[in-house]
């Protein structure tokens, strides 16, 4: 299950294989203040697209709902319904009761911290798919998965209820993302999809009585690493949880790509009988190329607090470094035309990345490059030139090109 927030990483998610989608429209998700945010005129599109490639669609209507949202709550998730939504991911139980009310399958958010059997099966009337806590230990989802088997509860549609599970991405250091500290300090509330991250930032701690300043431990003590269970997937799995989400609808259209690749292919190698630790260590290291904070197990395997993160921002081993735009395709000869619009260089031999709404994620090394309509051979472009390069894919006019760089890690 991948997050999405552009139609860019709309079609990467569908590139790499992602079984679901999920992403938000309006006001009334946990995303709601960021850049990465559909419009209402989206939905229809969005599913229309996704279902064409045997992808279901998940709409978050996960905030908290207040009186004078209702009806516009009501017509959100009748859209999503017309649309063809394949179902809701809600906590507030206005939106649940609504949209069990008209038909609408719905999965319960990790905002509602379910973390026993008599939450599921209260909300097993509603629904058919339970996000477990995420300070859940895999051997507590395991007693769920296992009651729910033993005890044959069943949602809406008569079917045994799923357990979904984060897999992968950001972790909030709040019981299931239940912060209040952007609304104390800047009146922006996470839990109304507004949440400003202060916890991501460096702290110091201070003596008020001698005025001495510590950084402790010298990390960042609110900001956990990230989830990654990419080396326990098989417990996952054994542990019976059924839906995998990937966290990260804010972010780019590589790291959706690269995670769910990683993830599906974890998946399969697990049915295959070929989940080893060499693939293991392979995945790892290409998930390391997009963004990150490191990476820890969360609580799965029994951690009480969390893994902080040493240093702000990403830990990625490569970065993309914006170039220009690819500014014409044709078809036979399947020759991208691009123009470099910035002060940055591409040369023989670097390794590019071309991201678009249509075209998703293209990667490829740069090998043979013609400059102008001479075609001449070149070794090195920069800015102002144009040039053509062969592809193995379609690319289209417009889309985004990027040199991709290793970074060299100073830390």
């Amino acid at each position: 299950m991948a997050p999405v927030g552009s139609y860019e990483s709309l079609s990467a998610a569908i590139q790499a294989g992602a079984d679901a989608v999920y992403f938000g429209v309006g006001n009334l998700n946990m995303r709601s203040r960021s850049a990465a945010n559909f419009g209402l005129d989206d939905l229809a599109n969005i599913c229309s697209i996704a279902h064409q490639h045997g992808v279901r669609t998940y709409l978050t209507v996960n905030t908290i709902i207040y009186n004078h949202e209702i009806e516009e709550m009501h017509q959100l998730v009748q859209a999503a319904k017309t649309a063809g939504i394949s179902a809701i991911i809600a906590s507030d139980l206005a939106v649940i009761m609504y949209a069990h009310s008209i038909g609408v399958e719905v999965h319960i958010s990790t905002q509602c911290n379910i973390s026993n059997v008599e939450a599921v099966k209260f909300f097993a009337q509603f629904a058919d798919v339970v996000v477990t806590a995420r300070e859940l230990p895999l051997s507590q989802v395991a007693e769920i998965t296992q009651y729910i088997r033993d005890n044959n509860i069943r949602g809406p549609k008569g079917e045994l209820v799923q357990i979904e599970a984060f897999a992968h991405g950001a972790l909030c250091m709040s019981v299931s993302g239940k912060c209040y500290l952007s609304l104390d300090e800047y009146n922006y509330s996470a839990n109304r999809g507004a949440c400003l991250q202060l916890c991501r930032r460096q702290y110091l701690v201070k003596d008020v009585e001698s005025d001495t300043e510590l950084i402790v431990d010298g990390k960042y003590i609110m900001s956990p690493k990230d989830l990654c269970t990419i080396g326990f997937l098989d417990k996952m799995v054994k542990a019976g949880i059924r839906v995998m989400k990937i966290e990260g609808r804010g972010r780019s259209a590589d790291y959706v790509k690269v995670v769910v690749q990683c993830y599906k292919e974890a998946l399969q190698a697990i049915e295959e009988g070929t989940y080893t630790p060499e693939r293991i260590a392979e995945w790892t290291q290409r998930l390391s190329t997009v963004f990150n904070r490191g990476f820890w197990d969360g609580y799965y395997m029994g951690r009480k607090m969390g893994e902080w993160s040493e240093r702000y921002g990403s830990q990625a081993t490569e970065n993309k470094v914006y170039l220009g735009k690819v500014t014409n395709y044709y078809n036979r000869p399947q020759v991208a035309e691009m123009r470099i619009e910035t002060a940055e260089k591409l040369k023989e031999g670097d390794r590019f990345m071309v991201i678009g709404q249509t075209t998703g994620v293209y990667t490829a090394m740069v090998e043979d490059m013609r400059l102008g309509r001479e075609a001449k051979p070149v070794t090195e472009v920069g800015q102002g030139a144009v040039f053509s390069i062969k592809t193995s894919d379609i690319l289209h006019r417009g889309d985004k090109l990027y040199r991709v760089d290793t970074v060299i890690d100073e830390f």
